[in-house]
């Protein structure tokens, strides 16, 4: 079955900076979308970048674009989420999401989703 794992959260001052990592079984990388959205207390949850995993080509969310990096590791079959120059307001629950066929789309279902991994980060 298709799982997906994250890991690397935790808490960070103001302008350090985390790598999360979204490790994925039971499916290779081909032309999948791989997203990370992010859900803060009281907030909907929020689409923050994603990787289409057959070509590379990333997307970001305004909020995050120019401190944040996505990127994958086919081999490995992970996804991570290089986060620098946090802020406060990046505190969230983050989450993995996988559509295994077709393209990143802010308005795409993504069919798999991993439990989330929390994201502090004190001013």
């Amino acid at each position: 079955e298709v799982q997906l794992v994250e890991s690397g959260g935790g808490l960070v001052q103001a302008g350090g900076s985390l790598r999360l990592s979204c490790a994925t079984s039971g499916f290779t990388f081909d032309d999948n979308a791989i997203a990370w959205f992010r859900q803060a207390p009281g907030e909907e949850r929020e689409g923050v970048s994603c990787i289409e995993t057959s070509d590379g080509s990333t997307y970001y969310a305004d909020s995050v674009k120019g401190r944040f990096t996505i990127s994958r590791d086919n081999a490995k079959n992970t996804v991570y989420l290089r986060m620098l120059s946090l802020k406060p307001e990046d505190t969230a629950v983050y989450y993995c999401a996988a559509a295994l066929v077709g393209l990143c789309s802010p308005s795409r279902t993504y069919d798999y989703w991993g439990q989330g991994t929390q994201v502090t980060v004190s001013s």
